[in-house]
């Protein structure tokens, strides 16, 4: 049977190959303000590409500020979904771009967030159905960062409100989930069991777990992989610290140089 659009789309959000999945979200900018300087923009994502992420997220404004060149080496994923941290519901979420848009900017997939058990809900999830009717239009990979976070959600580490996050993802239409790691972590073999898709988890940063222990736990549990951004954009050595997870996440060893620099002509 012939590949798909979404099918080539799909195997380019894995490097190696292998079905995982090591993402570094930079969409941090919208919700909560800069996250480097203008200048070091470009240094960041190339740090992160040359530490081995499969792919980066950003909204479609500071996609058109990574330079081409390094988008060989990375898949683009471009986020659909905004808030900010001055809302008076920090959990509603709002479309602000489309999947056209997406695919002109060159995009390997995009993303949606959306927040069950907010006062939007109903919204957010209208939002995510009309997007994942696109994606199936034009062929393009859908990941839902869905989450159980709002005033109706006593314990968004529950295992059972994970799971059915979850299978929201996938009976809407969503090609990878991402969402957050159970407590206790083991019970996040529950979820992953209870999931058509690949699940991936968020960054870890309330666990109380340091990033290594994080990740292995998540994999260890049956995660496909992990979307860690602020984790990565604080870390004293950005590279390092992908290098380190996309090793862990493809099961590698660590490389004993840093992988080689893309050529980074006209960097803005």
């Amino acid at each position: 049977m012939p590949l798909s659009g979404k099918d080539l789309r799909l195997a380019r959000l894995s490097r190696p190959g292998d079905g995982r999945f090591l993402f570094v979200p930079l969409d941090h900018s919208v919700s909560d303000g800069p996250i480097v300087s203008a200048e070091g923009f470009g240094t960041l994502v190339q740090d992160i590409v040359a530490g081995g992420a499969d792919g980066i997220v950003v909204h479609k404004g500071r996609a058109r500020l990574i330079p081409p060149e390094l988008l060989a080496h990375s898949a683009l994923v471009v986020h659909l979904s905004a808030s900010t941290a001055h809302a008076p519901d920090v959990d509603a979420k709002v479309l602000v771009g489309d999947v056209e848009e997406a695919l002109r900017l060159g995009a390997d997939a995009v993303s949606v967030h959306v927040n069950i058990g907010s006062d939007t809900e109903a919204a957010q999830l209208a939002d995510l159905g009309a997007v994942a009717s696109a994606c199936e239009r034009w062929g393009i990979p859908l990941m839902a960062m869905i989450y159980p976070r709002g005033p109706r959600v006593d314990d968004p580490t529950r295992p059972e409100l994970i799971a059915h996050v979850v299978n929201i993802a996938a009976d809407l239409g969503v090609d990878i989930v991402k969402t957050v790691l159970a407590a206790p972590t083991e019970r996040m073999a529950e979820v992953i069991a209870g999931s058509p898709l690949p699940v991936i988890v968020a960054g870890g940063g309330g666990s109380g777990q340091s990033l290594h222990e994080f990740a292995h736990a998540a994999l260890s549990a049956g995660c496909r992989g992990l979307a860690v951004g602020r984790r990565v954009f604080t870390s004293p050595s950005p590279q390092q610290a992908v290098r380190e997870l996309a090793a862990i996440v493809h099961g590698r060893e660590l490389l004993t140089e840093p992988a080689p620099q893309p050529e980074m002509a006209g960097v803005l």
